[in-house]
């Protein structure tokens, strides 16, 4: 039988009703929240005064008032001094006569939340045999006598602090396990290293965090739990905090390709808390964000001049085609109008290019086979190249499909084995290299033994327009490829071999492809007709759907059914809360799909596709079936 808190309360009392001692609790304004039944029959209160919410100061008055301390010259006075003293809150043990003659003792002690209990024990029957003990003990000197009597007042006071003591000891437990509880809980490693830098606390997160680390690390140097690598990372920041100044850094784990934000707050003592969290999502977010405004900003600036560009082409092509046409011109001016077109039409076709690198772009991810994406790769590779340049492909990648953008990494792919290429002349070797970094990162590697790379080219490689091939190149080849790469949340770097050669590292997030099932399916939209259409998409797919209209709607049915195979949830709902949020909540837990009708230059638009597939709106079934079908598979 469930109990309810008005029975709970009225067994409590009764208990406290049966003991023998009597008992007040005060809240921290001094306020009475409990006492028994004991405490009104010692010292004779009126209703009023044992009823909750009385105060210390009128209980203190009317005992003072009616003589329970003597005589008292000013009872005010009297009352005020009292109440001072037990706003200190301080424990104490006291024994004390009353004017009835009993003797009482007096144990208080304050209360972690705030306020005061005090327990009131008649003492007189003890007192009266210590009495006893002194009158007719003529063999014992007064001198035992005495020390007895201390020694029996020095236990009472001992157990009153005892038992303080036990009570504070419990609490001070209670607060402990829900303090490491709640760092448990948190998605951080949250650590203390003393003057020595050896760990006093630690959550046990630290390989959640830093994979490959142990979890029991305590009084180990942070160097050895954290490795070389890492610790060399954070040292400068760490040492700042010793010397008394916080500090944050920000760096890639070299073991788990994670990008990790490290804080450090000195305690005061010579120690220094951590606190370390995985921001690799966020980062890849933010780097996919910043790549949006940049392109913003180029398309803001280079809009109007290629405008008044594109206009004068036109009048170049124009005044220069009918030139052409007049008969009379010599062979030389023939070959000048040629040249002027050849130049104009060059121009025409940078200014496309330009529209590519600033314009908008939409990803469009898709199920991808990486083994297919190289064979297709090597189909349009292979013809471009001199037959003295050999190209070698590696596939280190595990099989099962992934989330990419398959034209989009083809076209870059492609640019740079053309780059390399170049750089190679008539002769050369090209490897590309497919591989999984800690299921963070899918990473492609060209490399080549060409010249390698300039000092400026390593500096200025990915800026618009900077080339090293004169005027056969346009610039923007690279440029592209690092834009691609970047509203992706990838990364692009250039470098030269330890042997020579130039090597260009392409990663992206790694995403697997959701799996090609039928399972329950959990739409999440607030429109109703929205819904319903989106609905009978699925169920034509052969999908059972659940639906909800908010994220909170949504989380409470994906905790009461674990069979959800896929969320499919539009990014704006009912409520405060997004989709996106929703896809963060249940990160790792279930495959996610966005959809929504938002421009695809909205900042939640591209939040949202760093996290999880993103769908545009109006969502058709080829939408989904390119999610979950590999494109090899999708064209049999």
């Amino acid at each position: 039988m469930q109990i309810t808190d008005e029975q709970a309360k009225a067994m409590t009392s009764a208990g406290l009703n049966l003991i023998a001692q009597a008992l007040t609790i005060y809240d921290s304004d001094l306020r009475l929240v409990v006492s028994n039944a004991p405490f009104q029959q010692m010292f004779n209160l009126p209703d009023n005064l044992v009823t909750p919410g009385a105060t210390f100061e009128e209980t203190i008055l009317h005992l003072a008032a009616r003589g329970e301390y003597g005589p008292v010259d000013d009872v005010d006075a009297f009352t005020s001094e009292r109440t001072l003293q037990a706003r200190a809150f301080e424990p104490h043990y006291m024994e004390r006569t009353r004017a009835n003659g009993r003797t009482i003792s007096v144990e208080g002690s304050p209360l972690p939340q705030g306020g005061w209990v005090t327990v009131y024990t008649d003492i007189t029957a003890t007192k009266t045999q210590e009495e006893l003990l002194r009158a007719r003990s003529d063999a014992l000197s007064d001198q035992v006598l005495s020390h007895a009597e201390r020694l029996a007042a020095t236990n009472r006071e001992l157990a009153a602090m005892i038992t303080t003591l036990e009570e504070t000891k419990r609490q001070l437990t209670i607060s402990e396990a829900r303090t490491r509880l709640t760092t448990e809980m948190l998605p951080a490693h949250i650590a203390h290293v003393d003057a020595e830098r050896r760990y006093t606390f630690s959550n046990q997160r630290l390989p959640d965090i830093l994979p490959g680390r142990r979890s029991s690390i305590l009084g180990t140097f942070i160097g050895d739990a954290l490795g070389e690598f890492a610790y060399r990372r954070i040292e400068p920041s760490l040492s700042r905090a010793y010397q008394g100044t916080p500090a944050v850094t920000e760096f890639t784990d070299d073991t788990s390709a994670r990008r990790i934000r490290a804080a450090f707050t000195p305690d005061g003592h010579g120690g220094v808390y951590i606190l370390s969290t995985d921001i690799t999502e966020e980062t890849q977010t933010r780097v996919a964000l910043q790549q949006t405004r940049k392109r913003e900003l180029a398309a803001q600036m280079i809009s109007g001049l290629a405008h008044d560009f594109s206009n004068l082409l036109t009048i170049i092509l124009g005044m220069q085609s009918r030139l052409a046409r007049q008969s009379e011109l010599s062979a030389d001016a023939q070959t000048l109008i040629e040249g002027t077109l050849a130049a104009a039409r060059r121009g025409g076709a940078l200014l496309s290019s330009i529209a590519d690198v600033t314009g908008p772009r939409t990803l469009r991810p898709t199920a991808v086979d990486p083994a297919q994406l190289l064979s297709d790769l090597t189909t349009l590779a292979r013809p471009t190249l001199p037959a003295g340049i050999t190209l070698t492909i590696t596939n280190q990648m595990p099989e099962g499909p992934v989330l990419l953008d398959n034209g989009s990494l083809i076209d870059s792919l492609l640019n740079l084995i053309l780059n390399a290429r170049d750089a190679c002349g008539a002769n050369g070797e090209i490897e590309l290299i497919q591989r999984m970094v800690h299921e963070t990162w899918i990473e492609w590697q060209v490399t080549d033994n060409g010249p390698g790379f300039s000092v400026s080219a390593l500096d200025h490689g990915i800026d618009p327009f900077f080339t090293t091939k004169g005027s056969e190149g346009s610039g923007l080849g690279l440029s592209m490829v690092y834009d691609l790469t970047k509203s992706a949340g990838g990364d692009l770097r250039l470098r030269n071999g330890e042997d020579g050669g130039a090597s260009v590292v392409l990663r992206l997030p790694y995403r697997a492809a959701l799996p090609d099932t039928s399972g329950l399916v959990l739409l999440v939209e607030d429109d109703d007709q929205i819904r319903a259409g989106v609905r009978d998409i699925l169920m034509a797919l052969g999908h059972s759907v659940i639906e909800a209209a908010s994220a909170d709607e949504a989380t409470a049915l994906m905790a009461d059914l674990p069979d959800i195979a896929l969320v499919l949830s539009d990014i704006q709902l009912l409520g405060e809360t997004t989709g996106i949020d929703l896809a963060r909540r249940i990160a790792g837990q279930k495959p996610v799909v966005l959809m929504t009708s938002l421009p695809q230059d909205h900042a939640l638009f591209a939040s949202a596709q760093q996290l999880a597939p993103t769908l545009r709106k109006p969502v058709q079934p080829d939408d989904l079936i390119a999610l979950i079908t590999p494109a090899q598979e999708a064209a049999e």
